[in-house]
């Protein structure tokens, strides 16, 4: 079995230590996905009847892309040392599915930032409306995970923010800030990664036809 001799051994190595901060770098995406789906202020906000739950998917997304690219980071570990043309065809292929789901959240994540501030923002403004003790603990949980008081207009049980600071933030503009934040955080990481794994897909292909050339040449 021919093996790859000069500038490519370079690249294989390379393409190992790449694989292996691959490999960390799935597992921090993996544990900001977490975070982000466990988070409790979020899960605060986002749980009950009727809830939005759009910003979960792009969190399923980064969850998913997360586990895959440990998986694969192994795999270009192992591609790469054994000078496996298969393995290395198929970690490419892999790096092609995970590029694509990261652009994907990405790009959902900033898209979608001002239609998912909205659907929390209905769901709030439609909480503060009902009577009943669902609605009145829904309005709480907010005020204390975002704590801000009221909506931008008059609110209907507007003595509660009696016990507020003046200048409180109203709860309208405070979804919108803590979601952008969030919103952002999936959206540099999707494009950040997406960005990284370009070259993951060069190195591959090039030690992938470096492997074939010696081959041929045997």
């Amino acid at each position: 079995m021919g093996k790859v001799q000069g500038g490519m051994k370079c690249v294989k190595y390379l393409l190992f230590a790449f694989n292996i901060i691959f490999w960390v770098s799935g597992l921090l995406v993996l544990a900001v996905g977490l975070w982000l789906r466990f988070d409790p202020n979020t899960v605060d906000l986002l749980t009950g009847d009727g809830a939005p739950y759009t910003f979960f998917i792009a969190v399923y997304i980064l969850l998913g892309a997360g586990a895959l690219m440990m998986v694969v980071g192994f795999l270009g570990c192992f591609g790469a040392i054994r000078e496996s043309q298969c393995l290395l065809a198929l970690f490419f292929a892999c790096l092609v599915i995970i590029f694509g789901a990261e652009v994907t959240a990405g790009v959902f994540g900033f898209l979608n930032k001002e239609q998912i501030s909205e659907e929390v923002q209905k769901f709030y403004s439609s909480s503060t409306l009902d009577s009943s003790p669902n609605g009145t603990a829904i309005v709480t949980t907010y005020y204390k995970a975002l704590n801000c008081c009221g909506v931008s207009t008059l609110e209907p049980n507007g003595e509660v923010c009696a016990d507020f600071p003046e200048d409180v933030k109203d709860c309208l503009t405070a979804i919108t800030d803590f979601f952008d934040e969030k919103l952002y955080i999936i959206g540099y990481i999707g494009i950040g990664i997406a960005g990284v794994m370009i070259i993951g897909m060069i190195f591959s292909m090039v030690l992938c036809c470096a492997i074939r050339n010696s081959r041929e040449v045997i």
